[in-house]
């Protein structure tokens, strides 16, 4: 591990914002009432990465309670330490394998989330571990309020071929569907929000997917 990466690695121990591994699990079922000290509706940005998205949502809406959902400290860092420095809130960062987020947060807890570039785990062999698979869709099932949705931002065409599909076959709502979200109705103040590889990929052009569903 280099130098920078020990270096953040320490650093986000010592931030208020950042709960990692089993430091979440007292919080399952009280997020907004025991993290945040509010009764605010409770949203996730899963895969987070840099947190570009979960901070610019909480800036955007103050009365929700934001949380980025990644397991690699050293990005999750970048999204915390911006949220500290410019004093929002409204935010918080959890250190965990997105398999175990049923260990974190209680049935209806959840009021949307948010999956923007996640890795399309392209290999067939992988398939369980696509973010849109049927074995994560039955935990955002279970987490979800009743007519909360799930949010899909990708610009692999592949992950959102293969998410519409699933949709189709368990015959979820969906509310949302474009393969060219700049060149869409869709493109609105939230949605324009973009993260530190969107801007990459829409640089050489790159079609940018997006879908929104619920159960």
């Amino acid at each position: 591990m280099g130098k920078d990466k020990i270096r953040r690695f320490a650093e986000i121990d010592t931030f208020s914002n950042v709960l990692q591994l089993d430091a979440g699990k007292p919080y399952q079922g009280k997020w907004a009432t025991g993290f945040f000290k509010n009764d605010n509706p409770v949203v996730l940005e899963l895969a987070c990465g840099k947190g570009e998205y979960t901070v610019n949502l909480a800036q955007l809406f103050p009365d929700k309670n934001f949380i980025g959902v990644d397991y690699k400290g050293n990005r999750i860092w970048r999204g915390a330490k911006t949220a500290l420095e410019d004093g929002v809130p409204n935010v918080a960062f959890l250190r965990i394998q997105i398999e175990n987020l049923t260990d974190y947060f209680s049935v209806g807890e959840v009021d949307e989330i948010w999956i923007t570039f996640p890795d399309p785990q392209p290999q067939l062999s992988r398939e369980k571990k696509r973010l849109t698979s049927p074995r994560f869709l039955d935990k955002y099932r279970v987490l979800l309020k009743p007519g909360g949705c799930v949010n899909l931002k990708t610009d692999n065409d592949g992950l959102h071929a293969y998410t519409v599909d699933k949709i189709a076959e368990l015959n979820l709502p969906l509310h949302a569907r474009t393969e060219d979200l700049y060149h869409s109705e869709f493109a609105d103040e939230v949605l324009s929000i973009k993260t530190y590889y969107e801007k990459k990929y829409l640089k050489h052009n790159k079609n940018i997917n997006y879908l929104k569903f619920s159960f």
